[in-house]
């Protein structure tokens, strides 16, 4: 009996080493066996707004409608979505009524939803996606002659 007790300790050890051997080995496959497609994947960068100075935006706070003369200005935009085929945002938009004429005009505001849509490439940059129409949906009285729902195409 004495000598079935010393074996039986070695085995015990030799059967728990086994154990941890084989649940390392089995851990290793199941990591090999995980996909590449599984690993995550980095985000694609979000779609811009081209402003005026040909430059990238996300999320701009004031945007230029007016690019020649700075007579048309969204402000204080705050931007409930952004995503990948519209984004919508609430703001002001800036006008200048041009009275008597546009130097000597006044800026009137006017609440307004802005709506981002229409991603394409960027033909400068056709890495980069950028919305091409920008649609103006004003909640109060909208800047005569222009209808209180309009749609722009943006070129830049």
């Amino acid at each position: 009996m004495e000598a079935s007790r010393m074996t039986r300790p070695g085995r015990t050890r030799r059967s728990g080493a086994r154990r941890a051997a084989l649940a390392c080995a089995l851990a290793a496959c199941a990591a090999a066996a995980v996909p590449a497609s599984a690993a995550p994947t980095p985000a694609p960068d979000p779609v811009v707004v081209v402003d005026c100075s040909a430059q990238a935006q996300v999320r701009p706070e004031e945007y230029l409608l007016a690019c020649g003369d700075g007579n048309n200005r969204l402000v204080a935009l705050r931007w409930e979505t952004w995503g990948p085929s519209t984004a919508t945002a609430t703001g002001t938009d800036m006008v200048n009524d041009c009275r008597p004429y546009c130097a000597a005009g006044r800026f009137r505001s006017y609440p307004v939803t802005v709506t981002l849509s229409r991603p394409e490439a960027w033909p400068d940059r056709p890495d980069v996606r950028r919305f091409t129409t920008i649609r103006l949906l004003y909640t109060d009285t909208a800047p005569a002659p222009v209808p209180k729902d309009v749609t722009y195409k943006l070129v830049y």
